[in-house]
């Protein structure tokens, strides 16, 4: 464990905690070989890395994640599989394994439980603390700066394009009369104010989507994943398999697409697999999951 990662677990910062999602149709969607190298792009917690070392005999991961707190978590909980496990503090878009081809690959997009539990990343408007949004923090821009300082039209576009967001400018319009906000409960009590009352007390709140939008635009989450999905089959050997869980439709159907476009691939998912109901019982955030799997066909 480097120096950085025994301070962030030293620090008060509270513990990174991920609950993986759709673990068990994941593992045996990807078929895991003895002796496979298998690369986890967004390790978090590095709940499916280890179900991944748990499945078969001298498996190996590459384990990525651009949150240096995720890297933490992760390297505290596979400690025990010592040099069977690799970790690098990067974006998979950034990504280069040179010569290496890999058994296997997933993704599990989004935000992780954690980043949304602790308070002080920004993701949540259910804790009151700074608008920051960002996964990987050596990054310049935030959410703060985002909203505080984009025109009318850029935000009202950022909401409807990646939040879907209906009410896309009028929420744009009464950010930009009442900007600056400083905090995720300022400006989503702002957003509440300014929608229909019928709207504020719908089955999610105004805010939601919003949020969500500004986190993608903070992150550039669907340009860094069409990145990957472009490159990423090229990194799988031949009878390979790839699996991408996605949480909204935006993700999902770009990961569908891509997926089926792709030269190099044969899917293995018409439809997406769905969490079943114990999950859904235990893990309510599994509710919106969707896992796609595709097989790289033999050159």
């Amino acid at each position: 464990m480097t120096t950085d990662s025994q301070e962030l677990l030293n620090s008060d910062t509270p513990a990174f905690v991920h609950v993986s999602v759709l673990s068990r149709e994941l593992i045996a969607g990807l078929e895991v070989r003895a002796s496979g190298h298998y690369l986890d792009v967004t390790v978090g917690g590095g709940g499916h890395s280890r179900l991944i070392l748990e499945a078969a005999p001298d498996v190996q991961v590459t384990a990525l994640d651009q949150d240096e707190q995720a890297i933490a978590a992760a390297q505290a909980n596979l400690a025990e599989f010592g040099d069977r496990v690799q970790f690098y503090h990067r974006n998979f878009a950034t990504y280069d394994p040179g010569k290496v081809q890999f058994a296997g690959i997933i993704a599990d997009l989004g935000v992780s439980s954690a980043q949304f539990d602790i308070p002080d990343r920004g993701f949540s408007f259910r804790h009151e603390a700074s608008l920051d949004m960002r996964m990987d923090q050596r990054q310049d821009l935030t959410a703060a700066e985002l909203i505080n300082f984009g025109d009318e039209v850029e935000l009202a576009n950022i909401f409807y394009n990646y939040g879907e967001e209906r009410l896309s400018r009028r929420i744009a319009r009464n950010i930009v009369e009442r900007r600056p906000f400083q905090t995720t409960t300022e400006l989503a009590e702002a957003i509440a104010r300014c929608v229909p009352r019928s709207y504020r007390y719908g089955r999610i709140h105004p805010a939601t989507r919003v949020f969500q939008a500004l986190r993608i635009a903070v992150n550039q989450e669907l340009k860094v994943l069409e990145t990957f999905l472009d490159t990423a089959p090229g990194w799988l050997a031949p009878g390979g398999r790839i699996g991408v869980i996605s949480f909204h439709s935006l993700e999902d159907r770009l990961v569908k697409h891509r997926l089926r476009d792709s030269p190099l691939l044969k899917v293995l998912t018409k439809k997406p697999i769905l969490p079943q109901p114990d999950e859904l019982e235990n893990n309510p955030r599994s509710r919106s999951a969707k896992l796609r799997l595709a097989e790289r066909q033999p050159d």
